[in-house]
């Protein structure tokens, strides 16, 4: 790597340990992700708990937590302490409006969110994060890892004259786009927006690169040759730089809980033709601002 990328990854991976009160962090990678223990989710969480739970998140942007065996409302009492809690899109048939099932079948050819993305991206107020609490996973040993990208990480290794160019732009991303040729459910809605092509976290203040390949299509500043080339180029970042990411393990009775202002996902499809199950529950986040 060149000298800057090498200060990046210093920068990140040298960020003083914090002596928590309430609950253990163990860090997964020294750029991202870790597992949080000392914590029982079926319960009422205390002021103090909530608190360190907000900093540890906020330090690490991927938390995992094990062995949690919580109810529907126990998962929706820990998401709304976050904020206000994002309606699924399209809305379910039945049960609560803010779960949204993951269930991959025998027969699934794919699985959404096999492939780089992050979640909310074309709404006009993106989502904080999501939580996902997995019942049941592929039989053992079959696979189902679930990879997360630090995008502070990924803007801050490109060069400096590739990030100068790139402040000031903005990017289109479009809900529909994550479905290719495929048919969108019924009821859903597509959002398409147009948001900073380099954002700063709205609680952090550090920039990042808010671009993935599921749903921003155009750089609207550049010509249509010139933004293809340049949003291949920053898509590949996260493809080919495994420093930037962690692998989650999942086991049963695990929730996951990630700040999609700053991380991108990749929920491998490799354990064909085994099944899993699980509830995801998405928090509303604000407008994204350079």
């Amino acid at each position: 790597m060149e000298t800057y990328e090498l200060e990046a990854v210093e920068r990140v991976t040298t960020r003083p340990p914090r002596d928590f009160r309430t609950l253990r962090v163990r860090s997964l990678t020294p750029v991202v992700g870790a597992e949080v223990s000392g914590l029982d989710l079926s319960r009422e969480l205390t002021d103090e708990q909530l608190g360190e739970l907000r900093q540890a998140f906020l330090d690490h942007h991927v938390l995992v937590f094990r062995d949690q065996h919580i109810t529907q409302e126990d998962h929706l009492r820990l998401a709304g302490h976050f904020g206000e809690l994002r309606p699924v899109n399209p809305p379910p048939p039945e049960g609560d409006p803010h779960i949204l099932e993951i269930s991959t079948t025998p027969e699934a050819a794919n699985v959404a969110g096999n492939g780089w993305h992050t979640d909310g991206s074309a709404d006009a107020e993106p989502s904080l994060g999501s939580m996902l609490y997995l019942k049941r996973i592929p039989e053992p040993g079959s696979g189902g890892d679930t990879l997360f990208a630090n995008m502070h990480l990924a803007y801050e290794m490109l060069s400096p004259a590739l990030r100068e160019m790139l402040d000031g732009l903005t990017a289109i991303h479009d809900g529909l786009a994550a479905f290719g040729s495929q048919t969108p459910p019924a009821g859903y809605v597509a959002p398409r927006s147009e948001h900073p092509l380099v954002v700063r976290h709205p609680e952090t203040d550090r920039k990042l690169l808010y671009v993935n390949p599921a749903y921003t299509t155009r750089i609207p500043q550049l010509s249509e040759e010139e933004s293809r080339a340049v949003l291949d180029l920053l898509f590949a970042v996260t493809a080919r730089r495994p420093v930037l990411s962690c692998r989650v393990r999942w086991e049963p009775d695990t929730l996951v809980f990630w700040d999609n202002r700053c991380v991108q996902h990749h929920a491998t499809y490799d354990y064909y033709p085994y099944t899993r199950y699980g509830q995801r529950i998405a928090i509303n986040g604000g407008p994204l601002k350079a």
